[in-house]
């Protein structure tokens, strides 16, 4: 069965949150998992292009209120109008959250599902150690380990 994931992290990220971003949703989507993401540009991006790479379904969830705006590898564009409150939907549409990197933005996006109750697998990126709700992983295999335990309520 397919879970939903999102998967947030900088607009503005390295080349190596890029790959890593793109590695995920290639594998997630290959998975058959829906991704959901932010619509934008950096890991928002580079997430959606790997899924939609392999024919993934990937959902983005825009803080404006213009469809257009969303990166073009998104499957469903989502325009809210809620700016940044729209991390409190990302979060919640999700079983569980992906985290690439760190940004002020993806910091918020990880303590809404921490306070939610939503496991976030944080790829080098936000954590807090002894958080039993957070699965810090440095690389992409361990990353979606974590995923396809946490998604099949084993995690």
């Amino acid at each position: 069965m397919s879970s939903y994931v999102a998967v947030v992290g900088p607009s503005e990220a390295s080349d190596d949150e890029l790959a890593d971003a793109e590695a995920v949703g290639r594998r997630l989507a290959e998975r058959g998992h829906v991704v959901l993401c932010g619509g934008h540009g950096g890991v928002m991006e580079a997430v959606a292009r790997g899924a939609a790479g392999v024919g993934g379904t990937v959902v983005g969830i825009l803080p404006g209120t213009d469809r257009s705006a969303a990166n073009p590898y998104v499957t469903v564009a989502i325009p809210t109008g809620l700016g940044e409150l729209r991390n409190a939907l990302l979060v919640r549409s999700a079983d569980v959250v992906v985290s690439v990197g760190g940004s002020w933005g993806t910091l918020s996006e990880v303590a809404l599902a921490v306070r939610t109750g939503v496991p976030v697998v944080a790829l080098r990126g936000w954590s807090l150690p002894g958080d039993p709700a957070l699965h810090p992983v440095d690389s992409v295999d361990e990353a979606l380990h974590a995923v396809d335990t946490l998604a099949l309520g084993d995690g």
